[in-house]
């Protein structure tokens, strides 16, 4: 069967949740630059619980996205850093991740026009 994103049933949407769910996003963006430890990278992607980022990172590694590397050490070690897979969509949601930075303040903008409107 041939993926169709537009189809209720494709599994391609599940997949598409996951790389665009917010934190999925800044997830991929983050590992894109390194692999990091989970405390590193809960302080660099500022505003994230630890319960969501575990989660986060659980179904990007279920995925394939995501590769967890859990040292025999103590105390534990555990990094993370993009497979293969990961890399591409990294590459693809970073790009609408830059486009966002860059024209929030038109959207911005767009919105108190919309809201004066109708106030």
């Amino acid at each position: 069967m041939k993926a169709d994103i537009n189809d209720a049933m494709c599994p391609s949407r599940g997949v598409l949740e996951h790389v665009t769910s917010r934190w999925g996003v800044l997830v991929l963006v983050a590992l894109r630059e390194r692999s990091y430890r989970f405390s590193e990278l809960r302080r660099h992607i500022g505003g994230v619980s630890e319960k969501m980022l575990a989660q986060t990172l659980q179904t990007l590694e279920r995925d394939g996205f995501v590769h967890r590397d859990a040292k025999p050490v103590i105390p534990p070690r555990v990094d993370y850093s993009l497979t293969e897979l990961g890399e591409e969509a990294a590459e693809q949601v970073e790009a609408l991740g830059r486009w966002t930075e860059k024209r929030t303040q038109t959207v911005l903008a767009n919105r108190d026009r919309y809201d004066e409107a109708r106030s």
